[in-house]
């Protein structure tokens, strides 16, 4: 299984990522090690990116997930997959489970802010609300309680997933 954390940048996607894959013995991938230079250096400079700039990214990003599921390897990888159409794109199996946390603008504002070693600027923050996408099927985590509580919302929604009670 693959699990896919998806969100705007500030949102807990790499550190709930992390945390959750050391629980189930999994691997992790934080996707944004993935962008090419000219992306960072884009974003870096205050500039959102364009559907153009993300489609080799993506690309990446669903290679990666398809060798993890032909090598039958379990991984939590964290992608802003802020699109319907970026999140299809990297579903490359039913394996693959998509969760998008969510928290409000001010919550992840204050995160951005508190944190240096990011490229991702705070002033990038509502092109990524703007560009997010929720449709009425997704699996939304509210990422404003603690991490503990966060981990286990998408542990719990992994185990009714898999009928498996050990996740």
């Amino acid at each position: 299984m693959i699990v896919v954390l998806a969100g705007v940048s500030g949102v807990g996607k790499t550190t709930v990522g992390k945390i959750l894959a050391e629980r189930l013995g999994w691997e992790f991938l934080d996707a944004d090690d993935l962008h090419s230079a000219s992306n960072i250096e884009k974003m870096r400079s205050g500039k959102p990116l364009t559907d153009e700039d993300r489609i080799e990214w993506l690309a990446d990003v669903r290679q990666v997930i398809a060798e993890f599921i032909e090598n039958d390897e379990h991984a939590v990888i964290a992608c802003s997959a802020l699109r319907q159409s970026y999140r299809e794109m990297i579903s490359v199996d039913k394996r693959v489970v998509i969760f998008i946390l969510s928290a409000d603008i001010e919550t992840v504002r204050r995160r951005i802010e508190s944190r240096s070693e990011h490229f991702m600027p705070v002033g990038l923050l509502e092109s990524q609300f703007e560009t997010l996408e929720i449709g009425s099927s997704e699996r939304v985590i509210d990422a404003s309680p603690e991490l503990g509580e966060k981990v286990v919302a998408i542990e719990a929604e992994l185990a009714r997933r898999t009928g498996n009670k050990e996740l």
